[in-house]
């Protein structure tokens, strides 16, 4: 008995995802086995040393409920803008290339992300002129 059309295809696809199946399982192993390895092999010491809180070198001093100026969150939002922008732009950047030249859809999609960057644009500016980028 010939094995049908159909099951030899599936045998196909499921044969090529066999390199991807093994690289996710070395992945995981590995993870798991570093993990692992690291409860067994790894110094226990606790302390009030290394119980405290630590951050980019500096000993904590102080409270956490200090104030921050509200500059620093509106550059957070500025650069949160901009990474979005980024994200927008890639596929876009890889679609329009395909489109007809100086068809209507070209000049539709072209039309879109220049509006689009046109408006983060007035957000940079208006953030310029309420001097969040000032620091005093």
């Amino acid at each position: 008995m010939t094995p049908s059309p159909l099951t030899t295809l599936a045998a196909t696809d499921l044969h090529s995802y066999i390199a991807v199946m093994i690289l996710i399982t070395m992945a995981v192993v590995f993870g798991i086995f570093n993990v692992l390895a690291s409860l067994v092999i790894g110094p226990r010491r606790d302390g009030p040393t290394k119980s405290a809180s630590y951050e980019s070198g500096m000993d904590a001093i102080g409270t956490a409920r200090k104030r921050f100026n509200i500059r620093f969150y509106m550059i957070a939002m500025i650069f949160l803008v901009f990474d979005i922008e980024i994200i927008f732009l890639y596929p876009w950047a890889v679609t329009f290339p395909n489109l007809v030249h100086g068809s209507d859809q070209s000049f539709l999609w072209l039309a879109r992300i220049l509006f689009f960057v046109f408006t983060t644009v007035i957000a940079y500016l208006y953030g310029i002129r309420k001097g969040v980028f000032k620091f005093d």
